[in-house]
């Protein structure tokens, strides 16, 4: 059996880790090809929100397409010698319905997606994205959570009684 597996990313540290979640499971001699796409929306509010870029300088004199590009560097460099080949596509529109698009098109066997990333999904759609590509994928959806973060342990105060 082979796959095809897209994975997705919004530029976010979660999109990454989700990326490296796949790989600490999948089986690379079944993995036939993994699919990293990005989606600028030409409509969003805000840029592509890339945490991933390497030239952390320049971020804000780049376009939207070039910090997806960015991103889809690093998240496509996590793949490098594990086997399968890897392919990068930067797409236009709804980040869902893109994603959706590109699973049917690609007869994808599997989507690999961030929840809570600090793209798209967190400031614009509150977390939807990872939803509605769970709802709407022709294929199985690997949805990958942050690792949820404990909270400070609060000090405690010294008593003043006299």
């Amino acid at each position: 059996m082979t796959m095809r597996v897209i994975v997705a990313t919004d530029g976010s540290k979660q999109s990454l880790a989700a990326a490296r979640q796949l790989m600490s499971f999948a089986d690379p001699t079944k993995v036939t090809e993994v699919v990293v796409i990005a989606v600028v929306s030409p409509r969003a509010a805000v840029p592509f929100a890339n945490e991933l870029s390497r030239s952390r300088g320049s971020s804000g004199d780049m376009s939207f397409r070039e910090e997806a590009g960015n991103a889809l560097d690093v998240v496509a460099a996590e793949f490098e010698g594990w086997g399968p080949k890897v392919v990068k596509k930067i797409r236009s529109g709804s980040p869902a319905a893109e994603i959706v698009r590109a699973a049917e098109q690609l007869e994808a066997d599997l989507v690999v997606v961030a929840s809570g990333g600090k793209g798209l999904s967190e400031t614009i759609l509150l977390g939807s994205t990872a939803q509605r590509i769970q709802h709407s994928a022709p294929c199985p959806v690997l949805v990958s959570r942050p690792t949820p973060r404990t909270p400070p342990v609060p000090r405690r105060r010294a008593s003043t009684s006299a």
